[in-house]
Parts: structure tokens; sequence; C-alpha cells
């Protein structure tokens, strides 16, 4: 019987030892458009796998900068044409994945009334009505920022609205100062929009104002654990990731 418990014994270390051994570190650097997607989803691909992923989250572009400066990552998730310039960079893999799509978003408080947004011209209306109104800071390089500015040049009010537009921290979320009081209207990317409380989500822009947005996966130039990193690749695309990113407002791309 003690022969029997050592063994056991001894087998178990031994399959933590190879545990141990075998587990990776995944280094993801991720836009925030799929953060609230990517967090649900760590724990379950951590017990799954074994393996540990340490993500860091910021504007796509703010991440695409950090990799020219010097810095790496296993696995990338950006937008498809970040991924490709740093791939001709040879900062980058050169294969890229299509995960998710989304489309940007129209916000109020929760308790607010909503304004018509029904057709480009109410809402280009109800902007100019609004008392403030908040989106990514462009400077920042964030997708919904630029493409926000470019609409309202596009709409001829970008300087009528300039002295009320509010921008978020970087790497903040503009419905977040919607909920606090400190804008009326904010204008995100869908997934981002739903991960903040106290809002209200009046719609997508409407008709040809509204931006769909690609997300895309592709490794590093030199994964520490390509292997593992790769694996990682696939359960972004398997149907139990599919419905987490459903879940917060992303489509498959």
């Amino acid at each position: 019987m003690r022969t029997t418990m050592i063994s056991a014994a001894g087998a178990a270390l031994l399959c933590a030892i190879a545990t141990s051994v075998s587990a990776a570190e995944i280094k993801v650097f991720s836009t925030i458009a799929v953060q609230s997607a990517l967090e649900g989803l760590t724990p379950i691909y951590e017990m799954q796998s074994g393996d540990k992923l340490t993500i860091s989250f910021a504007t796509a572009a703010a991440l695409a900068k950090r990799i020219q400066g010097g810095e790496t990552a296993d696995v990338l998730i950006l937008t498809p044409p970040l991924l490709q310039s740093l791939a001709r960079e040879d900062k980058a893999g050169h294969e890229v994945t299509p995960l998710v799509s989304s489309g940007i978003s129209v916000v109020v408080k929760s308790d607010a009334e909503r304004p018509d947004i029904s057709t480009p011209d109410a809402f280009k209306q109800a902007i100019l009505n609004a008392k403030s109104i908040a989106y990514s800071d462009p400077a920042a390089g964030g997708a919904s920022g630029v493409y926000v500015a470019k609409m309202l040049e596009r709409l001829g009010i970008a300087d009528q609205v300039k002295d009320k537009t509010k921008h978020p921290p970087a790497n903040g979320n503009a419905a977040v100062l919607v909920a606090n009081g400190d804008a009326e209207i904010g204008i995100q990317q869908t997934p981002e929009v739903m991960a903040a409380p106290g809002i209200t989500i009046v719609g997508i822009l409407p008709g040809d104002l509204n931006n769909v947005t690609v997300f895309a996966a592709g490794l590093g130039v030199h994964p520490a654990n390509k292997a593992a990193a790769e694996a990682f690749l696939k359960f972004l695309k398997s149907p139990r990731a599919v419905d987490a990113f459903r879940m917060r407002g992303l489509d498959p791309a």
C-alpha cells in the first residue's frame, strides 16, 4: 500500500512538473475594441490550455506605435491595415486573420430622452441640439475617434460643435463621460459603449454615416512560443469565442 501511495505521489509530481514545463506565457497586444470580450475569454482559455495570457489594451494605433518603437508581443489584435503595415516593416507576421467587425453607436444617459438619429439629417440636428458631445480623441489614433472627427467635417458642423466636444482620457470610453453627466451624447464603437453602465444605446450611426471597422489578429514577428501563440489564434475563431464576441456587440468578420 505504501509503495502504491509513493508511486501515485510521484506520478502526480511528474505530471505537475510536465504541466509547468509545457505552460507558455502568451503576450498579447489588443485593441480596446475587443477588451470586454477578451477579458471574459481569458480565464476560459487559460483553464483550457494551461497557458497564461498577458494582455496590454490600448488603441490599435497606440499599440502599433509601441511595436514600431521596439516592443514585442506574441499575438497582435489590431486592424488589418495596421497589421499589414507592421508586416511590411518586418515587425509582425504576414498572415492576417480577420476576427470581428463593429459599427459605431450613439449613446445617452440611461434616464435621458433619446434623440432622433433615424436619418443622417436627424443625427446632424441632434448633434447640433446637444449641449455637449463626446467621442474618442482623434489625436490618440482610435479608429472611431478619427472617423467621427472626419464625419463631423463631412456634415459641415465640425466648427459648430468644437467648443462643446469632450474627449475621454487615452484608452478611455466616451460612454463613461455620458454616464457621469459630463457629456449629453456619446459616439464610439458599439462593444466599447456596451461595457459602460448607466447609458442607453440609441442606435448605430444612420445610413451611410455608419462605419464598420474590422479587427484582425496576427503573430508578432518572433513569438516566444509560436505553437502556443498559434493555438490562441485558433481559439479566437472557435464557436465559444465567436459567441463571446457576439454578446459584446462584435460580429464575426
